[in-house]
């Protein structure tokens, strides 16, 4: 694979990529170390997907990609116990395996406890006022407003990581962005590299403006374990107005989770609301939905039927 058709991967449906400038150089690299971590809470939804799907782009594109069971960070923000988080650390793994991503799998806490890296999250606490750390948890912390100093620890952990884990580029979600702005000025204190950050868009929740998929609200989200009844019922009841894109977590999934996959999307319709329709691309499916020539509710139909296309197969894995 040449190295435009990687960086065009490795660019696909992000936001933004910090230290772009520095993206031919890093491909130059024999193994490129990408990684992404992950809380253990709750069921595995098509937020998470859109950040494995970047994993394998990247992985496409030659890195070596490492994913971060983070059961220390799951349990500083207060998402459940050890043993909880432990099982579910088990349950993720198999998740993303059936998702067919290959990558290699480690538990943050078989790293983390280690008195250098402590050594190294405490050198950096050193350097961070409370208020700077507890704005960057703005995003990711349960309950905010009344936040646990291990809350505080969690985004100088994750800078760590980083370090530890060897990483040139880290992919991750849009609500890591502030974690990530501190660890650009933070890199120099542990005498480490500054990575990329290529960060991915967030899919909104199914009940519409206001938030994002989220495992904590069950109706909020679709799971890769959901079957095809639940998926379906689902989609029929989301967030999709006519000719709207901002927050339309219908749009978002077909661009995200549906059109890496398939190389040309059919919208199936009678003849006389005029026919089918072919999209060999998501901007032309976005340009007549905005049109008003795509109806919210045959787009629903072709994202239940492309989506059970993707889940169905990840469901039968993750069940064996």
């Amino acid at each position: 694979m040449d190295s435009e058709t990687k960086i065009s991967l490795i660019k696909r449906n992000s936001v933004e990529i910090i230290g772009e400038n520095k993206l031919k150089d890093l491909l130059k690299l024999k193994n490129p170390v990408t990684y992404c971590g992950y809380e253990t809470s709750g069921p595995i939804h098509l937020g998470h997907l859109v950040t494995i799907t970047k994993l394998m782009d990247l992985e496409k594109a030659g890195f070596h990609v490492k994913v971060l069971l983070a059961d220390w960070h799951t349990w500083l923000n207060r998402k459940g116990d050890w043993d909880f988080i432990h099982k579910q650390c088990k349950i993720w793994e198999n998740g993303f395996k059936a998702a067919g991503l290959n990558a290699e799998f480690i538990l943050g806490s078989k790293f983390q406890r280690n008195l250098n890296y402590i050594d190294d999250v405490l050198s950096l606490a050193l350097n961070t006022t409370m208020n700077r750390s507890l704005r960057s948890m703005q995003e990711v912390a349960r309950d905010i407003e009344n936040a646990k100093v291990s809350q505080v620890i969690y985004p100088l952990m994750q800078i760590a990581d980083v370090k530890y884990l060897k990483v040139d580029l880290v992919p991750a979600g849009l609500e890591q962005r502030k974690i990530h702005a501190l660890g650009i000025e933070l890199f120099s204190k542990l005498n480490y590299k500054t990575p990329l950050f290529v960060h991915t868009p967030l899919i909104s929740s199914l009940k519409g403006p206001g938030s994002k998929m989220s495992s904590s609200e069950p109706e909020s989200m679709i799971s890769i374990n959901d079957n095809e009844d639940t998926i379906n019922k689902k989609i029929n009841n989301a967030y999709c107005p006519i000719g709207i894109v901002e927050d339309n977590p219908i749009l978002q999934m077909m661009k995200l989770i549906v059109f890496p996959r398939f190389n040309k999307i059919m919208i199936e319709r009678s003849s006389k609301f005029g026919g089918n329709l072919e999209f060999d691309t998501y901007n032309e499916l976005e340009k007549e939905f905005v049109n008003k020539k795509l109806h919210p509710q045959d787009l629903k139909n072709a994202c239940n039927i492309y989506l059970n296309k993707v889940l169905t197969p990840i469901r039968k894995k993750f069940k064996k």
